[in-house]
């Protein structure tokens, strides 16, 4: 639903899960981190923000649990950017892909390398971002162009023309 870009329905299937924390593809998922990203989809910062606070609580808590779960790290960069806190933010992406880096998992790295792609698209590092879809635009499990095309995440880097070159680049080989 978040793809088609029906926000009021995603939210309402969100909440209606009755646990906390979603066990998703991705690794464990504070249901607060879904909330905060469809609120600031929907525009609505101050909900946004709340929300993704209290997902930083229990992201941070789940981190203190299992501290080499490179999705949980990466989680945590991506709520830490989208409540403004840039450093912290990006060093968590970076921890993220350190465990294991990409090179020793080549399965799960680069959707970490993609996280922290969000991570710097979301704190406006355009050039550390499109650098990293370049690459996961190339790699076996990376991200797709069709995906690219869909998920509101990458909005913050439609408006850099590099970022339709990509699209373009790469939506070729489809």
């Amino acid at each position: 639903m978040i793809l088609q870009r029906k926000f009021p329905t995603a939210l309402q299937t969100v909440q209606q899960f009755p646990r906390e924390v979603l066990d998703t593809h991705a690794g464990r998922s504070p249901k607060a981190f879904f909330e905060g990203l469809i609120y600031d989809y929907e525009g609505d910062k101050a909900k946004a923000q709340t929300a993704f606070d209290h997902a930083r609580v229990v992201t941070e808590q789940l981190v203190r649990e299992s501290p080499d779960d490179a999705p949980l790290r990466a989680l945590l960069g991506e709520i830490l950017a989208a409540l403004g806190q840039k450093d912290a933010a990006i060093a968590e992406g970076k921890r993220a892909t350190e465990l294991p880096p990409e090179s020793q998992d080549a399965y799960d790295g680069p959707q970490i390398t993609a996280a922290l792609a969000i991570i710097y698209a979301c704190t406006g590092e355009n050039d550390k971002a499109l650098q990293l879809l370049n690459h996961l635009l190339q790699t076996p499990n990376g991200l797709t162009v069709p995906f690219l095309k869909l998920d509101p995440v990458w909005d913050p880097l439609r408006k850099d023309a590099r970022f339709q070159t990509l699209i373009n680049k790469y939506g070729t080989r489809i």
